[in-house]
């Protein structure tokens, strides 16, 4: 199948490589651009580093003498294997979502502790809101911004009006949001009637709610080896059909 990324470039080109080697035929959308903020950590210590993103690896390991020993939660399985990658030795994995890394906090440090959040600019209130409220201090470092792509690829808007995208890959809601404004801004609305759509989430899949005639899938699991058994269920979609209309 054809196969529409639209992660940040730097992930989606390893997505890509995965597709490619699964035998599909991958396209690039960044609807993002990463970016460091340049701002530096708070000060220490921290009794552990909540990492929930892996836009967040890259700032982290550029500080690594200054966690040395001080141990990193990440919220899944690929996260936590750019942080081992990237020299940080105490890595702990969660469940792949806010609410199994905040569980697994509640479960093995006491409240009082201090925990450090590197963060994106754009993010969403969780983990750090309930564990506030579960009493621990957490501080949040805003290390890297998700920057908007202001149009999609011209290939990408071609295979798009021709009806030769099978399935879109969605990993975040801002992402699906951004690819949704991008979407209707090129008149493309009614190309990607039929088109598969696989979201990491249902939080993911609220972000193409003002895109209709799509088939919304969701992972089981919160991570990309569940997005990809996903797709491997995934019927091809409208492929080499042109669509009925342009907008």
């Amino acid at each position: 199948m054809r196969v529409l990324v639209t992660r940040a470039r730097d992930q989606a080109e390893a997505t890509a490589a995965r597709l490619a080697a699964m035998g599909h035929e991958p396209l690039l959308a960044p609807v993002t651009e990463v970016a460091p903020t340049g701002q530096p950590p708070p000060p220490g210590p921290f009794d552990a580093v909540l990492v929930t993103s892996q836009n967040a690896v890259s700032a982290l390991a550029a500080e690594c003498p200054h966690f040395a020993g001080t141990p990193v939660i990440a919220v899944g399985q690929r996260t936590a294997r750019s942080l081992r990658d990237a020299g940080f030795d105490q890595v702990r994995e969660a469940g792949g979502d806010s609410r199994a890394l905040s569980n697994l906090v509640l479960r093995d440090l006491p409240p009082g502790s201090r925990l450090l959040h590197p963060a994106g600019r754009d993010r969403k209130p969780e983990p750090s809101g309930a564990l506030l409220r579960a009493g621990y201090e957490v501080l949040t470092w805003i290390c890297y911004e998700a920057r908007a792509a202001t149009d999609l690829p011209a290939d990408v808007t071609e295979a798009l009006r021709a009806g030769r995208v099978d399935a879109v890959l969605h990993y975040s809601r801002r992402s699906a949001e951004l690819f949704c404004d991008l979407v209707r801004r090129g008149g493309l609305g009614e190309a990607l009637a039929g088109t598969s759509h696989l979201c990491l989430s249902p939080d993911v899949v609220r972000g193409l709610r003002e895109l209709v005639g799509l088939k919304l899938l969701i992972a089981a699991r919160p991570e990309e080896a569940s997005l990809f058994e996903l797709l491997a269920r995934t019927a091809p979609g409208p492929g080499s059909q042109p669509p009925q209309s342009r907008c």
